[in-house]
């Protein structure tokens, strides 16, 4: 194997890690939107899920695998702890990819040994050999990770190193589980590894970072200069706690530093060759798709797809920018994506123009989405003079990305002022089509609003994030709300968009609430097949 390949891989487990993020949990569909668009993007392997975790997880691995694993698209990889089990599940959901990977991994740090795994070195060094060569008999393709390499005794992370590797492991991923370590450190880990683990010629060496003290992106830029071929990372850097590395960050500090780092890949000082297969103008695209599907804004300061990423408000900054962008630009908005907002389509643009310009911005939807979406276009149309591709992007994705349809909004009315008491009243259609009507009194429009949809859904919740973003300039901006709710210690996500923000508030809190209406429905059909059987 070429274990000195001239370029980076991208992982990305966005699907897998970057779901684990509290409130971020995605649906089969939504996963499966996702996954084309970080094909689009030109992801070397997507880890679509942790196969043996659930039925749900199983099946969204394996319809990717079948719709996106073409031959010409990514490596569909499942993660599996290293029991023969899991490990034949992943196999299982993966097989419809024309190019499948397994991704095992056992806890090598002492901490790990002695309290959740309890057992001995000598236990995990026999089980990593066992269920390496276990997952090889399904697939060619197979990672192995010691988890908690970051704070592993160095001298026995070598033993499992080897020993995977002898097994037929053709990666090994380095994690810093616990976003532990600092770059210098990172980047020792690995040059150890290189220096130590004798069959390391045979694997990729890979890297998987969280970011609990903010130098995951550093960390791994730093094992690049080491050895790592691979890096781990998600969209917008979400996962556990603090989340992950942000592949957008590593895939642009290595773009515009390439001249840094070529020499590290043994490329000569002055190639202008990308060290990454990614296509940097689907960045921006990606980033929003991930935030809006799952109900993680992006920061404004956030780097590379932050909304201030590229404005510059200091005169001084301002006049530099107007005489020569590079003054205070390192890179230009359009690499990633952001383009100008250019006004394309109005209110007597047809289907066909709607359909095409889609495809142009990266949409593929079904007929039954465009028709939807076509609707919703049409509505703001009317609303506002001016359609951007900002609007249609914000349009599109409050469609393709709807909860369960179970109840319904019809009417949201609403009656407040300076010295009024903020009342409102609301429609709701039913699951089983019934048309109710109530009305309540809040502290503001919003929260009437809001009382008045508990009045009439009636199920217990406590809201717990409400926040409202402008897609565009303008007072007839499209604003997008973004709530989050609570019940019984697990957190549903809504998200709307529409140019008056009471209805997009409304919207939200009603997508919000039949997502964790249908959970309660699954879990008394769940309790109700246990208690028939």
């Amino acid at each position: 194997m070429n274990t000195t390949q001239e370029r980076i891989i991208i992982f990305d487990t966005t699907l897998r890690d970057g779901e684990q993020c509290p409130g971020a949990t995605l649906n089969i569909d939504e996963k499966l939107t996702i996954a084309k668009q970080l094909a689009r993007l030109g992801v070397d392997i997507i880890e679509a899920g942790f196969a043996f975790a659930s039925p749900g997880d199983f099946e969204a691995v394996t319809k990717i695998a079948q719709l996106v694993g073409t031959e010409d698209g990514p490596v569909i990889c499942s993660l599996a702890r290293a029991r023969q089990e899991d490990i034949k599940t992943a196999a299982q959901a993966i097989k419809p990819a024309a190019k499948g990977r397994i991704h095992t991994f056992i806890a090598t740090s002492d901490i790990h040994l002695k309290y959740k795994l309890k057992k001995t070195k000598s236990e995990v060094l026999a089980i990593a050999e066992e269920m390496v060569a276990y997952a090889k008999t399904f697939t060619d393709d197979v990672e192995f990770s010691p988890e908690d390499a970051g704070r592993s005794e160095p001298e026995f992370l070598y033993q499992v190193l080897e020993r995977a590797i002898a097994a037929g492991a053709t990666t090994v991923n380095i994690p810093d589980t616990v976003g532990y370590t600092t770059p210098s450190e990172f980047g020792a880990i690995i040059q150890g590894i290189k220096e130590n683990v004798p069959n390391i010629d045979k694997a990729i060496i890979s890297v998987h970072g969280h970011n609990d003290l903010g130098l995951a992106v550093a960390n791994f830029l730093e094992a690049v200069k080491n050895g790592a071929r691979q890096l781990e990372c998600t969209i917008n850097g979400i996962g556990e706690r603090a989340g992950n590395a942000a592949l957008e960050e590593l895939v642009m500090a290595l773009y515009v530093r390439r001249q840094y780092f070529n020499p590290f890949l043994g490329r000569p000082i002055d190639s202008e060759k990308p060290l990454t297969n990614i296509d940097t103008r689907q960045i921006y695209k990606t980033s929003r798709l991930v935030s809006n599907l799952t109900g993680m804004l992006v920061q404004p300061n956030k780097a590379i797809v932050g909304t201030n990423a590229f404005a510059h408000e200091s005169g001084i900054h301002q006049d530099g920018v107007l005489k020569n962008k590079l003054t205070y630009e390192i890179m230009d908005a359009q690499l990633i994506g952001l383009t100008e907002n250019k006004i394309v389509l109005g209110k007597h643009s047809g289907r066909n123009a709607f359909r095409t310009r889609l495809r142009e911005l990266g949409y593929e939807l079904t007929d039954t989405e465009l028709n939807k979406a076509f609707v919703r276009f049409k509505e703001i149309a009317d609303k506002k003079k001016e359609i951007s591709d900002w609007d249609l992007e914000a349009i599109v994705n409050d469609e393709i990305q709807q909860a369960p349809d179970l109840f319904r909004l019809e009417l949201v009315q609403v009656s407040c002022g300076d010295n009024a008491r903020p009342t409102a009243t609301v429609t709701l259609r039913t699951p089983e089509g019934e048309e109710l009507i109530d009305a309540a009194i809040g502290t503001g429009p919003v929260d009437a609003v809001y009382k008045a949809i508990n009045r009439v859904i009636n199920v217990p919740n406590q809201l717990i994030e409400f926040s409202v973003q402008s897609v565009t300039a303008g007072i007839d901006a499209i604003g997008e709300v973004t709530i989050r709710l609570k019940h019984e210690n697990r957190v549903f996500f809504g998200h709307a968009a529409n140019t008056d923000i009471i209805v997009a508030s409304a919207q939200a809190y009603v997508n919000a609430l039949n997502r964790l209406y249908a959970f309660l429905q699954n879990q008394q059909q769940q309790q109700q097949v246990v208690a028939n059987n």
